[in-house]
């Protein structure tokens, strides 16, 4: 860029014009109006002598009394061509720039600015370059003036005329919609062919800039004439039907809402709330948005049952109770509450839907029980699976403003069942999710509350909706992942897994006649035992449902299939529990069984699952050592405080267990449960582990036959544990013979079949001392007599025991 000093030439005094958002270029005329104090000075100074005016922007606009570091130094030297003062008080003015000039300094003592100007010269440019530049300037001018219809025509051809290239730069730039710092860059730039590219350069962004708005524009005209042309056609459409005494659809459609209004008998606000739809219907064109979503709107409140659409109630409790056995083989709580809830329904007819959840082991026959209850009481069943649903609105429904918006999953349900009453089936509500969209669990404590969801509000629908009389049954693997606050509103009811002769029964009554009908087998082409069941049950399934189950006896009959097409429709199978092997492979599972000799350092506990009880090794290993004591098997953290709990009370009854005060100083205790890629928690092993930990100390077998569950405490009592009946039935696969549980469990002894009590003695307990008794095969007592010296108190506190434990 050229140097200002090298061009500046004589100086002389002159007014100053601050100007606010423009730059004055040379050769330019533009009116201004003024009306600052010191500004309206400086003109009125500058009409007296030679009219000239210094016009130099500010640097920045909204600055009301610029200092000199406010305005640029270089600006425009012109002339005020006419003035004239408006009735407000302002100045109008009309100016001319003349020539580039940069002040040298402000002259001080005045109430407006004065300034000494240095004139600022230009070299004419000429040449090849030159004139390629100044050709470019016009061309692209050219296009800039097709796209911005601001600019007057006339103006193009004053340009052309032009063949001074610092004028055609300053001109061009005088008409170009620039920032206030792009317009004094190009003022700045003082050889001719430098300013030229400069300003080539801002006026091809300025074209595309251009170009992108009319693009913008053609596109939106497009789309508006494009939505009333549509509209033209429609109305024409509609008046070449009428001509033709066609029907319209939109009044067809009309007369049917009108018509289902008058036989649905809805409630005094939801019939409004449609007729003022209907209404705003009337008004719209068929074809637009809105009409759509008004429609699908009061085909929804048309749809869903209201006030007095029922099924009649089945109230015969003995036809019932046949139905419920004949579709499912025990299960006597849920089905002795159903029938309850008939038995309260005859008498009166008052009585809410109750809420139910059926907590259990998958395949026990939740859901299908919730199936065989509808069919029992003759009603409609719906079923959902809440499984993975993270969105609240998949409950309570979509607002309406929302493209394709719908009501939630129950309204849903309540539209395909087409009663009040069916029966509602909330599958899997433990494995509700919750993130940013909202917490669906807490969307149904409304629908899950029978003293508020006769008043429902789904946010699609915005009516009150009433579901008082549905009986809503939810199904669960564990209650630990539902919220309290939706517990508390169902009626919990355990479904437990099923014993091994349950699952016998099932099989007999139930699994092998539908899957024999699946293969197209009959009764005659296959045949197996009781044995060969009860093996198939033991040794290829581990579960307290039956789906595995019925996939094992699916697996039987496509092989039993083969055969008999081979051999002919007539050819009969026997299947035993000797032959089972050939037919579904090397058995998969070691049944749970216990230890086949009696172990030091090794107890039987039983654990709870998701899936039923299982038994549980507890193994101790003591090696010389410095203390150390190590615990493995993937141990939750409550277990492993279990671990140090009984090792505590062992430390405690170290001399009533003949070992010496200080035994554990000297010997490394290793702690572990197998399988240990399987995670496990829980306090019921307490007194499995202390068992085992004993009989490591005192090299004492365990007895085999023998499991045992019960947490324990520092000071050796057993405390309450869950999961009775499932741990009670994993001991019975086994083979165990004798179960030690606490003392407060007895009362869930009575959810024990009557089978397994015979079959397998139950001993309750109190304290750990007695659990020593009983689980250590020795000749001698385990707990020796044990006389405190000297009247000292027992060492570390420990409680003693019960009278005649050994």
């Amino acid at each position: 860029m050229t140097s200002i000093i090298d061009n500046v030439s004589s100086e002389k005094e002159i007014p100053l014009l601050p100007l606010r958002d423009v730059v004055i270029y040379p050769h330019m005329v533009a009116p201004l109006f003024v009306g600052r104090d010191k500004s309206i000075k400086a003109l009125e100074e500058a009409m007296k002598g030679s009219k000239e005016i210094f016009l130099s922007a500010q640097k920045e606009a909204k600055v009301n009394e610029p200092k000199e570091k406010d305005i640029y130094e270089l600006g425009t030297i012109g002339s005020i061509v006419q003035m004239l003062r408006l009735p407000d008080g302002t100045v109008k003015v009309l100016v001319e720039g003349k020539k580039r000039g940069k002040i040298s300094k402000f002259i001080s003592g005045k109430s407006f600015f004065v300034v000494q100007v240095q004139e600022v010269s230009e070299e004419s440019k000429e040449g090849v370059e030159a004139e390629a530049l100044m050709r470019s300037i016009v061309k692209a001018f050219e296009g800039y003036v097709k796209l911005n219809k601001k600019i007057p025509s006339e103006t193009l051809a004053t340009i052309m005329s032009i063949d001074d290239a610092g004028r055609l730069a300053d001109t061009v730039a005088s008409h170009l919609n620039m920032k206030l710092p792009d317009k004094q860059e190009v003022l700045q730039v003082l050889d001719p062919l430098e300013r030229l590219e400069k300003l080539y350069e801002k006026m091809q962004s300025e074209v595309e800039i251009l170009q992108i708005e009319k693009r913008i524009g053609k596109r939106v005209k497009k789309q508006m004439e494009k939505a009333q042309r549509e509209y033209y056609l429609t109305e024409q459409m509609k008046a070449i039907q009428k001509e033709l005494g066609e029907k319209d659809d939109l009044k067809s459609e009309i007369d049917e809402f009108e018509e289902k209004i008058k036989d649905k008998g809805l409630p005094e606000e939801v019939e409004q709330r449609i007729k003022r739809e209907i209404k705003k219907l009337k008004m719209m064109s068929s074809m637009s948005a809105e009409a759509t979503v008004v429609r699908n709107y009061i085909d929804w409140l048309l749809e869903i049952p209201w006030a007095n659409e029922f099924t009649e109630d089945t109230l015969d409790i003995d036809a019932a109770s046949k139905i419920l056995n004949e579709d499912h083989y025990g299960l006597d709580k849920p089905k002795e509450r159903i029938l309850e809830y008939l038995a309260v329904r005859v008498l009166t007819e008052k009585l809410k839907g109750p809420i139910l959840c059926f907590v259990g082991p998958p395949g026990v026959g939740k859901t299908s029980l919730a199936k065989s209850i509808a069919r029992a009481m003759g009603r409609k069943f719906v079923r959902i699976s809440l499984g993975g649903i993270r969105d609240e609105a998949e409950i309570r429904g979509h607002r309406r403003t929302y493209i394709g918006a719908l009501p939630g999953k129950i309204i849903q349900g309540m539209r395909k069942a087409g009663t009040k009453n069916p029966v509602f089936l909330l599958d899997e509500i433990d494995k509700i999710g919750s993130d940013f969209r909202g917490d669906p669990s807490s969307a149904l404590l409304e629908a899950l509350d029978p003293e508020q969801n006769s008043t429902f509000n789904d946010h699609f629908i915005e009516a009150d909706y009433d579901l008082s009389n549905v009986l809503f049954i939810t199904t669960a693997n564990v209650l630990h992942t539902i919220p309290w606050a939706l517990q508390d509103r169902m009626e919990i009811i355990r479904v437990p897994g099923y014993t091994e002769n349950e699952k016998l029964q099932i099989a007999k009554k139930f699994l092998m006649e539908r899957q024999l009908e699946n293969h197209g087998l009959k009764e005659e082409n296959m045949n197996i035992t009781d044995n060969g069941l009860l093996t198939l049950i033991r040794r290829y399934t581990k579960e307290s449902g039956v789906r595995t189950l019925e996939r094992e006896l699916a697996s039987l009959c496509r092989k039993i299939a083969r055969e008999v097409v081979e051999h002919g429709r007539d050819h009969n199978i026997s299947i035993t529990a000797k032959n089972l092997q050939k037919y579904l492979d090397i058995p998969k599972y070691k049944h749970g069984e216990i230890e086949e000799t009696d172990q030091i350092g090794a107890a039987t506990g039983l654990a709870w699952t998701e899936v039923g009880g299982e038994l549980l090794t507890i193994e101790v290993s003591i090696v010389p050592g410095k203390g150390n004591f190590t615990v493995t098997g993937k141990l939750g953290e409550v277990m492993q405080e279990s671990t140090r709990a009984a090792m505590s009370y062992v430390r405690s009854r170290a001399q009533h267990l003949g070992l010496e005060r200080y035994f554990y100083q000297n010997v490394d205790i290793h702690i572990h449960v197998p399988e240990g890629a399987t995670p496990k928690d829980g306090p019921s092993a307490g007194i499995a582990i202390a068992s085992a930990i004993v009989s490591a100390l005192i090299r004492k077998p365990i007895d085999r036959e023998l499991a045992m569950t019960g947490e324990i405490t520092l000071r050796g009592r057993v405390l309450q544990i869950g999961g009775l009946k499932e741990k009670i039935l994993a001991a019975h696969r086994g083979r165990v013979k004798k179960i030690l549980i606490p003392k407060d469990n007895e009362k869930d002894l009575k959810d024990i079949p009557q089978n397994i009590k015979d079959e397998v003695e139950i001993k309750v307990v109190e304290h750990m001392d007695e659990v020593l008794g009983e689980v250590i095969v020795s000749d001698e007592p385990v707990i020796r007599n044990f006389v405190v010296p000297h009247g000292k108190p027992d060492f570390l506190g420990g409680e003693s025991a019960p009278e005649n434990i050994n």
